[in-house]
């Protein structure tokens, strides 16, 4: 790039432009300016200061015609002025001038009917060694043509002196100018703001052309049949969707159109907390030269502690996708035949396993009940239950409703069939009980995939009222029905019937009149 095309968007006297550097170049640039370190694997490895995990409180919206008119308001998606947006611009523009930059072109999405192209520009090598990771790397021909529909500028040195002034949240500032097509980051050198701030903008463009984008991992079997698994942070959906005997299509974020499902990523971002290589071969073996690791403590040997939670629960690896071998290379596959919602259940009420009706699906999915992880947010030091619309309530700019109609039009459209699956607690709530082993997860996923749940006898548990498994595989049917798997039979009950109160008075935003009412295929107490 020239530097004409910087100084367009306020950069000035610009140092040396970085651009498109390849892997080996950048690593080399994070050694010579102390930036990381090398494991004994050749990964490289760095610390991003006191932010470990996103700043949701402190991200906005520039309140401009006409995105204005379809954001989702409130304590999501926050507005800021142009002036106030312009004056921050300001101040990323001068902490990016006079520096040499680095500058990474990518695109998010593998389907050439939906994908967006975007520039990051930032001082810091391995946010630029980051982002290469996590979205789609253009050949040098796609490069020669480039053209930037979406620019990042990533100012994380900046601060904002004057946030209390502006009415703002703290020092830290995530700005999103629509209409403009920009995005600022300062105060936080957390490399997730970058994925996610452009995993919101494609949450804002693709509905507007009748097409789902999906806070889920995806995978294809031999036989072709795709399967989705929606989740937060922590639920499982790198881990469950990354399996020898499927091809992984991505691990967080996908898009969902005409032709099929398409990952907006080229490359994994996977919690290493207490991460083992023989339960979690496919991501152990990922961490390799190219992969980039957060926030881990390692040994002066270049020996990783992945137990080790002292600077995070919230530790972290990106990689590309190629580090898994068995992935699909075009990014996406057809329509899917499973949907999988992965919730942690911190209370241990819900089953490891159930059959949704169309009905169902729709209200857990605008419910999207979990546990915030650990690390996963400034402020989570346990997990804590949360509803999250959509699994991914932080990253929709839209109305929740918006994409729960597609989503519901597109399971008729297709078939396809939706189980919800808790990899939280069991036997008791968090703190009595434990968490449920990967081993009993994996083998629910595959009786989903390999069709074989269809023929297990089907009990409906009270209140919640879903249709659970009486025998599975080889999985103890004591903890297929959750009540069975407590010892204080009262306890469970009166825990059972706190947290559907909550999923009723959770679901009493959608009840408007304005929205068809799912709430009869919720929980009902006393039911």
């Amino acid at each position: 790039m020239n530097l004409t095309e910087l100084e367009e968007i306020g950069l000035k006297n610009v140092g040396n432009v970085y651009h498109n550097l390849s892997y080996d170049e950048l690593i080399q640039h994070e050694l010579e300016n102390d930036e990381c370190a090398l494991t004994k694997k050749g990964a490289t490895a760095v610390d991003t200061g006191i932010f470990t995990g996103r700043s949701p409180k402190d991200k906005y919206f520039v309140d401009r015609e006409p995105s204005n008119k379809h954001i989702a308001w409130g304590d999501v998606n926050k507005k800021i002025s142009s002036e106030i947006f312009n004056e921050l611009l300001v101040v990323a523009q001068e902490q990016l001038s006079n520096k040499d930059l680095y500058v990474t072109d990518v695109f998010c999405g593998s389907s050439a009917a939906s994908k967006r192209s975007v520039r990051f520009v930032s001082e810091i090598a391995w946010q630029s060694h980051f982002v290469k990771n996590m979205f789609i790397r253009p050949t040098p021909p796609e490069l020669e043509v480039f053209k930037s529909d979406f620019t990042v500028l990533n100012a994380c040195k900046a601060v904002n002196d004057k946030w209390k002034e502006h009415g703002m949240n703290s020092e830290v500032f995530v700005l999103f100018d629509i209409e403009n097509n920009i995005a600022i980051i300062g105060g936080t050198w957390y490399g997730g703001e970058m994925k996610k701030g452009i995993f919101s903008m494609m949450n804002y463009w693709l509905p507007l052309e009748n097409k789902l984008p999906m806070h889920c991992s995806a995978n294809v079997g031999k036989r072709g049949d795709t399967a989705l698994f929606f989740g937060l942070s922590g639920t499982g959906k790198t881990t469950l969707s990354t399996d020898p005997n499927r091809a992984l299509i991505g691990d967080d974020e996908h898009g969902w159109d005409n032709y099929g499902v398409f990952n907006f990523e080229g490359g994994c971002y996977a919690k290493v907390i207490n991460l083992d290589g023989k339960s979690e071969p496919e991501i152990y073996n990922a961490i390799r030269t190219d992969a980039l690791l957060e926030n881990v403590v390692m040994y002066g040997d270049g020996e990783v502690d992945y137990e080790d939670s002292s600077k995070t629960e919230n530790t972290r690896v990106s990689y590309p996708i190629e580090h898994i071998e068995n992935h699909a290379p075009s990014l996406s596959a057809g329509h899917p035949e499973n949907i999988i919602f992965l919730t942690a259940d911190a209370f241990g009420v819900l089953p490891p396993v159930s059959k949704l009706t169309k009905e169902q699906a729709m209200y857990y999915f605008l419910s999207g009940y979990t546990a915030k992880v650990a690390g996963t947010e400034r402020g989570i030091t346990e997990p804590v239950a949360t509803f999250s619309a959509c699994f991914g309530e932080a990253f929709l700019p839209l109305h929740p409703t918006v994409y729960a109609k597609l989503l519901g039009e597109k399971i008729d459209e297709h078939g396809v069939n939706v189980y919800l699956v808790n990899t939280g607690w069991t036997g008791g709530a968090y703190g009595v009980g434990h968490r449920m082993s990967i081993k009993d997860t994996r083998a629910c996923i595959n009786a989903i995939l390999d069709g074989s749940i269809k023929e297990s006898e089907f009990d409906v548990t009270k209140t919640f009222r879903l249709h659970v498994p009486k025998t599975l595989g080889n999985i103890n049917p004591e903890i297929l029905n959750p009540r069975n798997a407590w010892k204080d039979k009262e306890e469970f009950d009166k825990t059972r019937d706190e947290l559907a109160e909550m999923f009723i008075e959770n679901y009493k935003k959608y009840q408007d009149g304005e929205h068809e009412d799912f709430s009869p295929y919720g929980p009902i107490v006393g039911s």
